[in-house]
């Protein structure tokens, strides 16, 4: 493959395929990089037991309702074969099993090198979220090689672990729900401190209004647009999010024993802050994401390694875009409900900036 196209979409899950249906409608030329090979296996390849938590109602992306009715929240699989239908019936370009790894500018145009080969184009959507590469702390490999170790991104389902205890580390939504499933059928410990959690049972009708609430702050208030969000977002970027579906409580009427943060290894066993030592078979790590960025050769991030954008649209590199960032515009800009405003508003700019011909229509920049 060495081909030039209009815009380049890298990332083919939510974020992109909704970029690819606004540009689309547009009649704009494009392809969608997807680095699995199928669409929707960025969520098939999570835990087995997985659902969302928002209900299908809210899981639809635009032009195509998410099936079904009810207050059900979807399986991952769902979702997953949700977003194939999704690019099926709009007929995106997708390029599945191909991953980019590297992106550059050559004179006025980007380059997108790939496993598969060269892209050339005038606008390129990184729509891969920013925190992909798992986190595990350094003395992890201190371990006994004996220890079954799984970050979150790697655990499907028990059969994967060994007889004998498991020490889930990490007291986010990943941990508590991997903890209530793996406590079933092994001694389980969680360790770490949460950060609050939601007071009401998502999963119920009771909760309809509530969570209608809570997605209209999240979408609308808590935002850049807003003085109150431009004053909340920036705390809240340091901020743990709380546990949604699983409760404190839960944890504790499964069985699921409680004890502090980790802090190091001891005699090839994990060692907690209060020098306890547990002799445990198995670690669950399930201690988030970093950021990473570092195939984008592009001077677009500021001193802590954050993208330089407004809303996605990077000043500085004209022609250059992001998608489903966290706080890209909203609180909400990183899931589902989110993804829909913000894909529109790339595509806005993205047609803004294709020529036009004498009778005022856009015409394609470059063919595909």
């Amino acid at each position: 493959m060495n081909e030039t196209v209009g815009t380049v979409i890298i990332g083919g899950a939510q974020a992109g395929l909704s970029t690819g249906y606004h540009l689309k409608k547009r009649g704009l030329p494009f392809v969608i990089l997807d680095a699995n090979e199928r669409v929707g296996d960025s969520w098939r390849k999570r835990w087995d037991s997985l659902r969302l938590f928002t209900p299908g109602h809210y899981d639809g992306l635009a032009g195509m309702p998410f099936p079904g009715r009810g207050w059900r929240a979807p399986t991952k699989d769902e979702f997953a074969e949700y977003l194939e239908a999704y690019a099926a019936r709009f007929e995106l370009p997708v390029l599945t099993g191909v991953r980019a790894q590297r992106l550059s500018r050559e004179s006025d145009r980007f380059v997108v090198e790939t496993t598969d080969g060269r892209l050339e184009a005038d606008q390129v959507v990184v729509a891969t979220g920013a925190f992909q590469t798992p986190k595990v702390p350094p003395f992890a490999r201190e371990l006994h090689p004996g220890i079954v170790q799984l970050h979150s991104v790697d655990y499907r389902n028990p059969s994967q672990l060994r007889e004998g205890g498991v020490l889930v580390v990490g007291v986010g939504n990943s941990g508590a729900d991997i903890s209530m499933e793996v406590v079933q059928s092994h001694p389980t410990w969680l360790a770490g401190k949460e950060s609050g959690h939601v007071p009401v049972r998502i999963d119920t009708r009771r909760s309809a209004v509530g969570f209608r609430v809570f997605r209209f702050v999240g979408h609308h208030v808590l935002c850049w647009g807003n003085p109150i969000g431009r004053k909340v977002l920036p705390k809240m970027k340091h901020m743990a999010a709380p546990l949604v579906r699983v409760k404190p409580k839960d944890l504790v009427r499964a069985g699921v024993q409680r004890v502090g943060r980790v802090s190091g290894v001891r005699d090839g066993l994990p060692l907690l802050d209060d020098e306890r030592v547990l002799d445990v078979a198995n670690v669950i790590w399930c201690t988030g994401f970093r950021q990473d960025l570092s195939w984008i050769d592009l001077p677009v991030f500021d001193d802590e390694g954050e993208p330089k954008h407004r809303r996605g649209v990077v000043a500085d590199e004209p022609g250059l875009y992001f998608m489903g960032l966290e706080f890209q515009y909203s609180l909400s800009s990183d899931v589902i409900t989110g993804v829909r405003r913000d894909a529109e508003y790339v595509a806005k700019h993205i047609a803004a900036r294709q020529p036009m011909d004498r009778a005022g229509a856009r015409v394609e920049a470059i063919p595909s």
